[in-house]
């Protein structure tokens, strides 16, 4: 455990402050990769629409001190306050999802109406909304452990919030924000006990339920078929799949240098966001995939390893956070790549931590700071009970003849 004591005023003790180093480490490369990258992919479209190549390197940039005050100010939040806060932030990812539905307060893009737009800055909900879902969904695993455990019904619940949820993203629409939510939080229901023949049977009823939403819209359904095979109509609806695809393949072992994509000079359209790991293939070739995807495996991996500190210290609720951010993000990751690179349907999701994104960033690291948060006090708690074991080791051994414990 990486550690650090700040000295308290007066005669106070010293508070220690645990921070998980490997995390900050593997978070910040991984954001590191994304400057260098999103600068790569931007420096013409920035030319073209301001006369300054590097003007999306400055606002990403200036999108990561923001996150990273945001996440320094979820690191000060007690998890407590969360647990106890969880229907209230329910309620408010409600609100959020249905203010960006209102015209005149919802601002829509490309069709879709998924921000709202405040100073000037357009703010995605459901970004904000899905932290909040998910902190009700862990605590939910708390207070109804018994019944998650032994009933369908524990595990029904939770997933007919999910449902009213699921709906309003829908209503934007954001369909692969909606999957990657419901997703998540299955998995988070999943390691907090619930029972293997409900999930697999809610799993393919679920599943049934998502191929007749996709289905009921032309639109959906043009977007998730046209993967299959996108040179049926290279011009069209293939059109950005198949840019994605040349550009993967002219990338080979190395790449063709940091800079040096011919696609992302307006072939592949949303190169700096949807469609970033793209460019990187191109330009850092499969030596540069490989390495992007063992960052999100171990950031993956090091949350998960952080919620079973946490369980092992008897903090549950704790346990589950950690756990959702690492499904999340390996949930979320594994989406992108795939559609990059033609193994699964557009969704429109960001790389996290890499794409260009205001609300994306920004919301990703303050989950970064929970995420840190849940290590201080998992490293506490372990320590505080490691202390107390000690001390009554210590009362045994100094018992005098009488059998009186002697205080040390």
């Amino acid at each position: 455990m990486s550690t650090s004591a700040l000295p308290a005023r007066g005669n106070a003790r010293p508070t220690t402050i645990h921070l998980d180093l490997v995390t900050v480490a593997i978070v910040s490369s991984i954001v590191l990769l994304g400057l260098i990258i999103v600068t790569s992919a931007s420096m013409s479209i920035a030319s073209k629409e301001a006369g300054d190549p590097f003007l999306y390197l400055e606002r990403q940039f200036t999108l990561v001190i923001a996150g990273a005050i945001a996440a320094s100010f979820a690191f000060a939040i007690r998890t407590e306050w969360l647990e106890k806060s969880a229907l209230l932030l329910l309620a408010l990812a409600g609100i959020l999802l249905i203010l960006v539905l209102i015209p005149g307060i919802g601002h829509s893009v490309n069709g879709s109406r998924r921000w709202i737009r405040v100073a000037g800055i357009n703010f995605q909900a459901s970004e904000a909304a899905r932290v909040m879902v998910l902190v009700f969904i862990a605590s939910y695993a708390v207070r109804r452990e018994a019944e998650l455990r032994s009933s369908l019904m524990g595990l029904l619940k939770p997933l007919l919030v999910l449902g009213v949820f699921f709906g309003l993203l829908l209503m934007e629409p954001d369909f692969g924000a909606a999957v990657v939510l419901t997703a998540t939080a299955f998995g988070v229901l999943f390691i907090a006990g619930a029972r293997w023949r409900d999930v697999i049977g809610l799993a393919i009823v679920g599943g049934a339920l998502l191929a007749v939403v996709a289905m009921s819209s032309p639109y959906r359904l043009r977007r998730l078929t046209s993967f299959r095979n996108p040179w049926e109509d290279p011009f069209d609806s293939g059109f950005q799949l198949t840019q994605s695809l040349i550009a993967i393949g002219r990338g080979g072992w190395t790449g063709v240098g940091l800079g040096e994509s011919v696609q992302k000079l307006f072939y592949l359209p949303e190169a700096h966001t949807d469609f970033l790991f793209a460019v990187l293939a191109e330009e850092l070739g499969l030596l540069g995939v490989l390495l992007t995807i063992g960052l999100f495996v171990a950031l993956a991996w090091r949350a998960l390893h952080i919620a079973r500190l946490a369980n092992d210290a008897g903090l549950k609720f704790q346990s589950y956070l950690a756990a959702g951010f690492g499904i999340w993000v390996a949930i979320q990751a594994f989406i992108n790549m795939g559609v990059n690179m033609g193994a699964l349907p557009t969704k429109g999701l960001t790389l996290p931590f890499m794409s260009y994104g205001r609300s994306s960033l920004i919301v990703t690291l303050a989950w970064v700071g929970i995420l840190l948060r849940v290590y201080h006090e998992a490293a506490q708690a372990s320590r505080g009970t490691t202390a107390a074991s000690l001390r009554g080791d210590s009362a045994v051994r100094l018992r005098g003849g009488s059998g009186e414990a002697i205080e040390a």
